[in-house]
């Protein structure tokens, strides 16, 4: 991300992103949005489950999502329990992760959400406020190091050659 501002809008970004994954299981933290709204009545097939910022209540807390979004949810909860809501969400809850967050009023900077592995995605500006995505995938956090492979593992070519 650089440090200009997207010059698309939010929710936008946010439809964008939906479109992108196409979850069958959406977990919601937060305020619910328009482009989530057009998204489930577009994908009538959807589950959708919302809750309030705070801790996920335990019949949440025991499912899998394709995709939780946070909206409008740190902004209302002390720093500590929203790092604990969001590293539970992204270890335990689902595979990808979007935080639409104001930093300057939940008291957050960057390199909180780059501490717990999430991507800055997007910037947006809106008057005077200053909003801005943050995303994680589990499946492209990390590039795949060029050495990590079967040709590299245990030396096969010296398989009954030494004995250590």
């Amino acid at each position: 991300m650089t440090d200009g501002f997207s010059q698309r809008t939010p929710q936008q970004a946010l439809a964008a992103l939906l479109d992108r994954f196409t979850p069958q299981r959406l977990l919601l933290v937060g305020t619910r949005f328009p482009a989530l709204d057009a998204f489930a009545q577009a994908h009538p097939q959807v589950v959708i489950a919302t809750t309030a910022p705070g801790p996920l209540p335990v019949d949440l807390a025991n499912q899998r999502f394709d995709l939780a979004v946070l909206v409008d949810c740190l902004e209302h909860l002390p720093k500590r329990t929203g790092l604990e809501l969001l590293g539970g969400i992204r270890n335990l809850n689902a595979s990808r992760v979007a935080v639409l967050a104001d930093l300057s009023a939940c008291g957050w900077q960057d390199t909180d959400f780059f501490a717990l592995a999430l991507s800055a995605s997007e910037k947006f500006r809106r008057e005077g406020q200053v909003l801005s995505l943050f995303t994680y995938d589990l499946h492209d956090y990390k590039q795949v190091p060029d050495w990590l492979n079967a040709r590299f593992w245990a030396n096969p070519e010296n398989f009954g050659k030494y004995w250590w």
